[in-house]
């Protein structure tokens, strides 16, 4: 099997649930305390081992191409007043990998954004991370991006993260159904993006990170659109399960969806706590408030 090589980070919504900040700062560009949650994102796919990312940005979206541009201005201020730690950190955001961009005109789904890098992807397997979602492992040297494609590489076909969600919940995701052929790891049998919670195959949800086989292009365009009159991934990924297999992983670690405010928060707190600089004082504040 061909190695995973490329990534695809949709990141062109609206992020209409942080209104008003959403305006005029990409969801994405949202910081959990220093650093915005797009490059907690780009990182986790250099470190699964991905060279070449395009980001599927829109119109009000050119913040996120800014931050991955050089900045030499910055950097010779930086360079003059020795605060080399700062300058190396931006050096080493610009050179992580390739990142290329193009624009969503219009918004049209998960599926929509995907088949705008039909042509950067080719004839290769790639790995989609959602743009405003940080998952990270227990296993902090094996991220999920690089599981699913040991698992790609190893079986073929496609692969998706999963993470069991409460029945009241489902119907916000999509939901995968199947056997356990290993420990963690399942083939698809059924795959429902929002299913009613009776409706459901089960309570394994798609958890922001997808492993995908070039095929589901062909699939994508001859797809219809559901549910929200937008193109749903999910229903290209179900057809695609008729000609090859689908994997779902289990895998031991937490989702940070940044894409509502609760969740944010939360995040902010989870990644402020882990901090050398601030994470005692952050804790002693937060016993202060219970």
């Amino acid at each position: 099997m061909l190695p995973v090589r490329k990534a695809v980070i949709p990141a062109a919504g609206y992020g209409t649930r942080f209104l008003p900040i959403s305006k005029a700062i990409p969801k994405e560009m949202l910081p959990l305390v220093d650093k915005p949650v797009i490059q907690y994102v780009v990182e986790e796919a250099v470190a699964s081992g991905i060279t070449d990312i395009l980001m599927v940005i829109s119109r009000s979206k050119r913040a996120i191409e800014e931050h991955f541009h050089p900045a030499f201005d910055l950097e010779a201020e930086l360079e003059a007043k020795g605060r080399g730690e700062e300058l190396e950190a931006l050096r080493k955001l610009q050179s992580m990998a390739r990142i290329h961009f193009i624009w969503q005109p219009k918004m049209g789904g998960l599926g929509d954004a995907i088949l705008y890098a039909r042509d950067h992807v080719g004839e290769e397997p790639f790995a989609v991370l959602l743009g405003d979602t940080v998952v990270t492992t227990k296993d902090e040297s094996c991220p999920v991006t690089r599981q699913l494609a040991d698992v790609v590489e190893r079986h073929g076909g496609s692969a998706v993260a999963l993470q069991e969600v409460p029945v009241e919940k489902v119907s916000r995701y999509g939901i995968l159904g199947g056997e356990e052929i290993s420990p963690g790891l399942i083939r698809a049998r059924q795959f429902v993006e929002k299913p009613k919670p009776e409706e459901a195959p089960s309570r394994l949800a798609v958890s922001a990170r997808y492993v995908l086989s070039p095929r589901i292009f062909d699939h994508l365009e001859r797809t219809p659109k559901g549910k929200g009159g937008e193109l749903q991934l999910t229903d290209a990924m179900a057809s695609l399960m008729q000609e090859e297999a689908l994997y779902g992983l289990r895998y031991e670690g937490q989702r940070h969806d940044i894409g509502n405010k609760l969740d944010f928060i939360k995040a902010n707190l989870h990644f402020g706590l882990q901090r050398a600089d601030i994470g005692e004082a952050l804790r002693e504040y937060v016993r202060g408030l219970v």
